[in-house]
């Protein structure tokens, strides 16, 4: 008979919850300080990341941290391709715009993802979740117009990332479900096919032979405290949300979101329009209400199935 599941305390809920916050912020300013300072180039630095991320994952899997499940290259290559560009593209956005546009363009991926699921899935949201999208948008909007660092390479990134991130966050959740996985089992294959793609796509994209004079000690240390922030973020947000409720991981972003945005504006000194506030408020609420919508619409189908059976 198997031994029943230990309860997770709420120390060890907390302490989780406190090391995805610190990471998922800390991961946005060390690479934008990266590229501002250092420059460092943006895919190179993701390529890092990729790497110490698979040797994160391996060393997690002979601590039985979690068991890998065989899968086909061929079955995992879309998901590394679209993986790759989803962190390529929005770390190029961080790289070409303000922390302030490159937070609240990432908002839009919401948006987006109910459009391809209901153009391509069939998959249908209540008229409460499709209204948040209006402040959302209008948000996103307000600070991109009013923006004073604005340029359109930088907004072509976000535009690009969105779509990407759009598209690889409705890759992982079917591809888990074909394929009977958890988020640690996908990325255990997705890191190093893509660490090996972008091996090969970044020498014709960034000047790999300029970039041991960029590298001081400093430099490659702050390069490589990134790359295991980076594997932080990724095994905080799987045991986050293995081990606690929808509500908590949801509120989790929220504050990454809010503390992120103004970060931005004292760490970088990004310059902040009322116009601007305006928008990054307006955007903050339509994330809480859709939030707050989606997880009613959750509520009630777990309840519709417990009925049933």
């Amino acid at each position: 008979m198997s031994s029943p599941p230990v309860p997770v305390s709420n120390l060890h809920i907390s302490a989780g919850i406190a090391l995805n916050l610190v990471s998922a912020i800390s991961i946005v300013f060390l690479n934008k300080l990266l590229y501002v300072h250092y420059g460092i180039p943006s895919m190179t630095l993701t390529l890092v990341h990729f790497v110490v991320t698979s040797l994160g994952l391996q060393l997690c899997a002979w601590l039985n941290i979690f068991s890998p499940k065989r899968l086909l290259l061929k079955q995992i290559l879309p998901l590394s391709v679209s993986f790759c560009g989803f962190v390529v593209f929005t770390n190029l956005s961080l790289q070409s715009n303000t922390v302030g546009t490159y937070q609240l363009s990432k908002a839009m991926t919401t948006p987006v993802i109910l459009f391809i699921q209901a153009t391509f899935y069939g998959k249908r949201s209540s008229l409460n979740v499709k209204l948040t999208v209006i402040p959302v948008m209008l948000g996103i909007f307000l600070n991109f117009y009013y923006d004073v660092h604005f340029n359109v390479l930088g907004t072509v990134y976000a535009t690009v990332g969105v779509l990407v991130t759009s598209v690889y966050q409705i890759l992982v959740g079917t591809k888990q479900q074909e394929f009977q996985v958890n988020s640690m089992q996908l990325l255990y294959y997705q890191a190093p096919l893509a660490s090996l793609i972008l091996l090969f796509v970044v020498p014709f994209f960034e000047p790999v032979l300029s970039l041991p004079q960029k590298l001081t000690l400093h430099a490659v240390l702050l390069v490589a405290v990134s790359g295991v922030v980076a594997l932080s973020v990724n095994l905080s947000i799987f045991w986050l949300i293995g081990k606690t409720s929808p509500l908590t991981y949801n509120m989790a972003g929220h504050c990454k979101f809010c503390v992120t945005l103004i970060g931005g504006f004292l760490v970088f000194r990004d310059p902040l329009a009322t116009n601007q506030l305006l928008g990054i408020l307006s955007t903050v609420s339509g994330i809480v209400l859709y939030s707050y919508f989606k997880l009613q619409e959750q509520a009630k189908q777990h309840q519709g199935m417990s009925q049933r059976v």
